[in-house]
């Protein structure tokens, strides 16, 4: 057999390939290919077929902005067939619709397992963040994070740890979930914490968030309340007057709840207390200025110092005589008082305003008037009367004289 045959019998049987590939080519077939070219808005694929196909941006994922995202050049992949033209050369295919087959049975074993894995946010979409996991994965606002958040823009780009929520083949929907990773980590690393915590501990923490009732301090991953009354030394009305989200603060561990999942703080019992700085602030005699804070029956309580009151006795409020501390005192007044006795380790002090004025004078006494002329003495000419220097007398004899015979 002449070269020349063999050639055309070798030419005529690749032909009859092609022939047999492109007749058995259909919509809905598998092939796999090699990556020739990438645009824009679609990668070309050679699949040894007459011509090559392309796969439209939207069939290699989902959220891409080009095709250099999904798939590089020399890459082989596995696409369906969506359509064939031969006329106008035409041969659409789709990676997603392979992709998407085969992350099905991915998927079901990690959401049985609640296995941990990784994701990158292609898209944020109103609602919440579109990923690719060889199909369309959807995480939803509020299985992001643990904490709110407001604006998703950002994120495009991030890698998320997420573990399978929700799955709907019959719907080809696939809900994952970042928050439940981070609660579940955030439970481990809590009950860790707790576990080393210990009552009187003195901590460095960041205030988290601002309640009415108290703030949200981290200390070591691990949110504790200080309660708004364990704030500060003085009255606090609320938090936000005395600390600001992101402040370092010290607080003193009060106590550890790991049943209840609570830590109880103080900011202020890691400060000097008032009475201690009262202690070489004040002295025995000393004439300062006080706020009238409450008045009762028996006197006034005065603050003299941030947390220190005393007391000013009614006897030691005025030098005029009162039946009430309201005669003369109302609360919020602003008074000059003197300490009389300070005890810090007792958290006493007694005070006095009237020690701080002069007393009124005397009133002058009323002269007395000039005593009256006596009458003049009357006569008496009774016999019977004595008028003798012995006083004025008259016999027993004289008067029972005749009734004591009988006795004789």
């Amino acid at each position: 057999m002449s070269e020349e045959i063999k050639n055309q019998e070798a030419a005529e049987a690749a032909n009859q390939d092609e022939l047999d590939q492109i007749v058995s080519l259909k919509k809905g077939d598998t092939v796999k290919g090699t990556i020739v070219k990438l645009e824009d808005d679609q990668a070309v694929v050679s699949i040894g077929y007459k011509y090559d196909g392309v796969i439209p941006i939207r069939e290699l994922s989902s959220g891409l902005d080009n095709a250099e995202e999904a798939v590089q050049v020399g890459q082989e992949v596995e696409a369906r067939v969506i359509s064939i033209d031969d006329g106008k050369e035409k041969l659409v295919l789709s990676k997603r619709a392979i992709d998407s087959e085969n992350a099905w049975e991915k998927l079901e074993k990690l959401f049985e397992s609640k296995e941990v894995f990784e994701v990158i946010v292609n898209d944020v979409v109103k609602g919440g963040i579109v990923v690719d996991v060889g199909m369309r994965g959807f995480i939803p606002a509020s299985m992001v994070e643990r904490h709110f958040v407001e604006d998703f823009s950002d994120y495009k780009g991030r890698t998320l740890r997420v573990v399978v929520k929700e799955l709907d083949r019959e719907n080809n929907k696939v809900i994952l979930s970042q928050k439940d990773v981070l609660e579940a980590e955030f439970e481990a690393n809590k009950q860790k914490v707790m576990a080393e915590l210990k009552e009187g501990q003195e901590l460095v923490g960041t205030v988290q968030r601002l309640t009415q009732f108290g703030a949200f301090v981290d200390v070591g991953g691990v949110d504790g309340l200080v309660h708004v009354s364990e704030i500060a030394w003085t009255h606090v009305d609320k938090p936000s007057d005395a600390v600001s989200e992101g402040d370092q603060v010290k607080v003193k561990v009060l106590k550890v709840d790991p049943e209840k999942g609570k830590i109880s703080l103080s900011m202020k019992a890691v400060q000097p207390g008032p009475w201690e700085t009262a202690a070489g602030q004040f002295n025995n005699n000393d004439i300062v200025t006080g706020v009238v804070k409450r008045l009762v029956n028996f006197g006034a309580f005065v603050e003299i110092a941030p947390g220190v009151e005393g007391l000013v006795h009614i006897s030691q409020i005025s030098h005029k005589h009162i039946g009430t501390p309201q005669e003369v005192l109302k609360e919020g007044q602003e008074v000059k008082v003197k300490i009389l006795e300070m005890n810090p380790s007792e958290k006493r002090v007694s005070l006095s305003i009237k020690e701080t004025e002069e007393a009124p004078e005397a009133a002058p006494k009323a002269e007395r008037a000039p005593r009256a002329a006596r009458a003049p003495r009357e006569e008496l000419n009774n016999p019977n009367v004595s008028l003798n220097n012995s006083g004025l007398s008259i016999t027993l004899g004289e008067r029972f004289g005749d009734k004591l015979n009988k006795f004789k």
